[in-house]
C-alpha cells in the first residue's frame, strides 16, 4: 500500500481534499490490495475541522500522533492557507515533507508550503487568481503561471481546485501506468489531459489603476478603441511622452510592454465576444482589433493553447 496523507485545517476548500482522494479511492478498484492507496487525514490541533463550505470534517490523526514519512503528503488550498488561519505546525510540515517520498499542494495550499520554507528555488503553480500574491510573498519561487499542475522533483503543485484531480491522475499514472489512470478518469468523467492551461480561465489584462496617470489614461483609451491600429509612437503621443520614455514608464507601471498589453486586451475582448454571442469569427476578429481571423487564431494559440473555435465550444 502507498500511504497518502492529506492535511486538514480550518477554512480549507473541501473539493481540494475530496477531488484527489476520490482519484486514489477509485484507483483502488483497479489495483490489488497490496498495490493500492491508503488515505489518512491529519489535523492540528483539533481533529474536528470546519471547511470553507461549512461542512465539518473529522481527521484520522492529529499531527502530534502522526508519522513523518509518507509516500505522498498533500496540502489542500482554501482561505485558511493564505490568510494564516491554518493553525498548522509548520515545523512538522517541513520535517514531514523532508521525510516523505513526495509532497505537494492543491490550489492555494502552496501558501502553506511557502510558509514552511518549502518553495524556495522550486518551480510551482497555484490558482491563477493568486499568482501575483504568492510571488510577492515568496519571491524566490519560479511560477509556471499557465500550467494545470507542475512536478519539480518530489514536489507537486496544482492550479485551482479541480486541478488537484489532474495532478492526482498524474500520480496514479506514474505509480501504476496510464491505463489505470485512464480507467479512473473515465469513472470521474474527466479527461486525462486538458487542452490549454490556466490562462483560458483567467483574464489576461489585470484590473487597471483607478488613478489619472498618463499610463492609466492610455490603457483606458486602448480598451475603448481596440479596433484601431496602435504602435508605441501613437501610444506615446497620447501620453505626451517620447516613445522611448513612454515604453520605459509603461513597463515600470504595468510590468509588461505596451504592445503586449494591447495583444492581451484584444484576446480578452475576443474571448468575451465568443462567450456571449454567436458572431462570425471574422466579425469577432475585426471588433477585437486583430484585423483577420488568422491573426486572432495565432494569438489564441499563443496565449491560451486553444483556437477561437475551441474556445467558443468550451466556454460559449
Amino acid at each position: 500500500m502507498r500511504d497518502i496523507a492529506i492535511l486538514l485545517y480550518p477554512d480549507m476548500l473541501m473539493l481540494d481534499m475530496a477531488g484527489p482522494a476520490e482519484v486514489f479511492s477509485i484507483a483502488n478498484r483497479y489495483l490489488g490490495q497490496e498495490q493500492g492507496y491508503r488515505i489518512t487525514t491529519l489535523a492540528a490541533p483539533a481533529s474536528r475541522i470546519r471547511a470553507s463550505n461549512g461542512i465539518t470534517l473529522h481527521a484520522d490523526l492529529r499531527l502530534e500522533d502522526a508519522p513523518l514519512a509518507w509516500d505522498l503528503l498533500l496540502v489542500p488550498g482554501g482561505p485558511g492557507a493564505y490568510n494564516g488561519q491554518h493553525q498548522t505546525d509548520l515545523t512538522w510540515l517541513r520535517d514531514a515533507a523532508g521525510a516523505s517520498r513526495r509532497h505537494g499542494s492543491i490550489c492555494t495550499g502552496a501558501f502553506m508550503l511557502g510558509e514552511a520554507g518549502l518553495l524556495d528555488d522550486r518551480r510551482i503553480t497555484t490558482h491563477w487568481h493568486y499568482i501575483s500574491r504568492l510571488k510577492q510573498r515568496y519571491p524566490r519561487v519560479t511560477l509556471e503561471t499557465d500550467r494545470i499542475f507542475v512536478k519539480d522533483g518530489n514536489l507537486l503543485t496544482s492550479g485551482g481546485i479541480t486541478a488537484g484531480i489532474d495532478m492526482a491522475l498524474s500520480v496514479v499514472s506514474e505509480d501504476h501506468g496510464r491505463g489505470v489512470a485512464l480507467d479512473v478518469a473515465k469513472v470521474l468523467l474527466v479527461v486525462m489531459q486538458r487542452q490549454g492551461g490556466q490562462a483560458q480561465f483567467s483574464p489576461l489584462v489585470a484590473e487597471l489603476a483607478m488613478d489619472d496617470s498618463p499610463i492609466a489614461q492610455v490603457q483606458r483609451y486602448v480598451l475603448e478603441h481596440l479596433e484601431e491600429p496602435f504602435n508605441v509612437e501613437r501610444l506615446a503621443s497620447l501620453a505626451a511622452m517620447s516613445a522611448r520614455h513612454f515604453a520605459r514608464q509603461f513597463n515600470r507601471e504595468t510590468g509588461t510592454t505596451p504592445m503586449e498589453f494591447i495583444q492581451r486586451a484584444r484576446v480578452d475582448r475576443a474571448r468575451q465576444l465568443l462567450e456571449t454571442g454567436d458572431l462570425p469569427l471574422k466579425t469577432v476578429a475585426f471588433r477585437s482589433g486583430f484585423g483577420s481571423t488568422r491573426h486572432m487564431r495565432l494569438a489564441f494559440n499563443d496565449r491560451l493553447g486553444l483556437t477561437p473555435d475551441q474556445y467558443r465550444r468550451q466556454f460559449g
